[in-house]
């Protein structure tokens, strides 16, 4: 094999062991998870000089560079063979770095070590393809003093990709890392078209190996897979639960951690979620407050991978359910009843087709247009700072209170009792195809993230000798090894045709949770509400009671909403309107503009507590997306109960 093409796969590899291995492992806490899954402190000023240094570049006798590190970006200057008048990939943003490593060469006569930044640019066209940047440092005349000016160079640019404070003094060392946040990665094979095991493989895994995150990986095998692994997990081993798919995957999750009997603890667990399913509406909510512009498949995915690099977390609300049966489950999304229940059930038909089976579900929905007699009640919120103003008239009943938000600113098959580690893992990465952070055994040579043909020139010729991650930067003694590989099996797992799970029947009864905080804004269902809570009744188009800003990766239902302002932002269209208008509605959804129309038949309200109750003899109602038994169901919001990992806010994030 050429040079330049050992070199290049082997760039592709994980970062390097100093950056991975060495961070420690202490014993496993909510403070160690906390501290594991921080938010940045306050930001330096943006142009504020971290490091300045002259490089060479890969090979050796390739461009010298000039590089200054500060804590937004890392910018290159060329120095020779000439300046650029216009340098061209000068400005690095560190919102588009997942990681880098420090490297050395395989000919023992060369003295220089190298320092490699995984980044993953826009094109020109928006969408984000993988690059590295590899910078050789020779200024000094052993290979240990570059080695410490690579590592310094290494150790500070993931102290600012994770949030971590630099030392005022200018001793960056590797000992400044804390030991890597260890994952748990669920993966629904099924999700959107069935391209969620090709994407995680292809994508997912390679950016956060990059990032020198360690994991485990499941694939879940059916419904409420996800939930029973939850309930027997031995929390303590794991820094955050991410999942791999739809919303309907991280449902699962949250319901299955406040269904044990240390729900109190485990709910504090930090999640996430990778987008790979249809809807992807918290992923478009954590886009949002990234910084990052509307994005829908494998470019929101890229995203939320990115900001899952970074670390971070936030409190997240979640709205307990209780079902007409007295039996509760909890949402993080939203409960529907009309319109969008019945086009999210009716085009599972549809999943194929990925996020275009809710335009076509729509198009079908708009043309057999149903209403539906119910009462809606909810309790008012007061004293919100987040509490939208009123708008303009809208016909009212005595009764009902319409509010209109501001508007938005730019923008095994039991149950498990044991470790997953103690577990042999259904469709455990080809060693072949990624080793953990902890194994000091030598990085096979692979092309990950579909390798990265267009990098060929930036790479060495077949003279050069190519690179490998420093065997001098191994693990600590004692570094578990076995536990932090992710084995998988060659080849994708077979997906039957519907690549789909089945949606449940409508006299299923859904899972459900036994467990959680109580509902003290709550009286029983069935029996009258207090007087300071509000009703609407009537007939309906839909109702819609949503908690983030965003119903699905790019419609924008309550912009204004947060994930921790406690509030369920109720949403609700009367009978009467046309099927134009209501197209226009979800067309303006699209952009978070839907409450500027003034549509005369559009409801809003901002509360803490809802019940709904339907006059109609049959309908639908879900609950994130999952349907639900039929009938009366009322809901109570528990604000900042769950913790979501979210990454940094960007520069239009609107939360602190």
């Amino acid at each position: 094999m050429n040079g330049h093409l050992e070199a290049e796969e082997q760039q592709d590899q994980k970062p390097d062991q100093e950056l991975t291995g060495s961070w420690g492992h202490r014993p496993r806490s909510t403070l160690d998870r906390a501290e594991a899954m921080a938010p940045p402190p306050p930001p330096l000023a943006a142009s504020t000089p971290l490091l300045h240094g002259e490089f060479g570049s890969y090979p050796a006798r390739g461009p010298r560079f000039a590089l200054t590190l500060t804590s937004q970006a890392l910018h290159i200057q060329r120095l020779r063979p000439k300046p650029e008048a216009r340098p061209r990939g000068g400005l690095v943003p560190l919102a588009e770095v997942s990681g880098c490593c420090t490297l050395r060469s395989r000919s023992p006569s060369d003295s220089a070590a190298y320092f490699c930044v995984y980044t993953y640019p826009r094109g020109r066209r928006g969408g984000r393809r993988r690059a590295t940047r590899t910078f050789r440092a020779d200024g000094a005349a052993t290979y240990e003093e570059n080695r410490a000016e690579a590592q310094r160079w290494a150790t500070a640019l993931t102290c600012l990709l994770r949030g971590l404070p630099l030392p005022g003094d200018g001793e960056i060392t590797p000992e400044l890392l804390p030991r890597p946040p260890r994952l748990l990665l669920l993966v629904n094979p099924f999700g959107g078209r069935g391209l969620a095991w090709q994407w995680c493989k292809n994508h997912v895994l390679p950016m956060i190996s990059e990032a020198g995150l360690s994991f485990n990986l499941i694939q879940t095998e059916r419904q409420n897979h996800a939930r029973e692994l939850v309930q027997g997990l031995s929390l303590s081993e794991w820094d955050g639960i991410v999942t791999v798919s739809g919303d309907g995957l991280l449902y699962e999750v949250l319901n299955g951690l406040l269904d044990r009997p240390d729900w109190e603890e485990a709910v504090k667990m930090p999640v996430g979620i990778l987008p790979c399913g249809s809807g992807n509406a918290l992923a478009g909510a954590v886009n949002q407050r990234g910084g990052f512009e509307p994005a829908l498949g494998l470019d929101l995915l890229l995203n939320c991978s990115l900001l899952l690099c970074r670390g971070g977390s936030h409190p997240l609300d979640l709205l307990s359910v209780t079902l007409a049966s007295g039996s509760r489950c909890f949402s993080f999304l939203a409960v529907a009843w009309g319109f969008v229940s019945d086009v999210d059930i009716q085009s599972e038909r549809f999943r194929a087709l990925g996020s275009a089976r809710f335009t076509l579900g729509t198009v079908l929905g708009l043309a057999t247009l149903h209403t539906y007699r119910g009462r809606l009640s909810y309790l008012p919120a007061t004293g919100e700072t987040a509490s939208p103003t009123p708008t303009h008239g809208l016909p009212r009943a005595k009764s009902e209170l319409t509010l209109a938000p501001d508007s938005a600113p730019p923008m095994a098959h039991s149950p498990l009792h044991r470790s997953v580690s103690d577990l042999p893992l259904p469709l455990p990465l080809p060693q072949s195809a990624l080793a953990s952070p902890g194994s000091p055994e030598p990085l096979p040579i692979l092309s990950l993230n579909g390798g990265g043909p267009e990098l060929a020139g930036d790479w060495g010729g077949a003279g050069d000798a190519p690179l490998s991650p420093d065997p001098l930067l191994s693990s600590p003694p004692g570094s578990p090894k076995a536990a932090l590989l992710s084995p998988i099996a060659e080849g994708p797992p077979e997906i039957p045709p519907s690549s789909g799970l089945p949606p449940p029947t409508p006299d299923a009864p859904i899972a459900v949770s036994t467990w959680g905080p109580p509902d003290h804004l709550l009286p029983p269902l069935g029996t009258p509400l207090p007087p300071d809570w509000v009703t609407v009744e009537g007939d309906f188009v839909l109702m819609l009671a949503i908690s983030p800003s965003h119903l699905g990766a790019d419609m924008v239902a309550a912009p204004h909403a947060r994930f921790d302002d406690g509030l369920v932002h109720l949403c609700w269209v009367r009978s009467g309107i046309s099927r134009a208008a209501l197209l226009r509605l979800f067309l303006a959804m699209e952009h978070g503009s839907h409450f500027s129309l003034g549509c005369p038949q559009l409801g809003y309200a901002a509360a803490r507590a809802f019940r709904l109750e339907p006059l109609t003899p049959r309908g639908v109602l879900t609950v994130d997306g999952e349907q639900v038994e039929y009938g009366p169901l009322q809901a109570q919001m528990h604000p900042g109960l769950a913790t979501l990992l979210t990454g940094p806010p960007g520069c239009t994030g609107r939360e602190p």
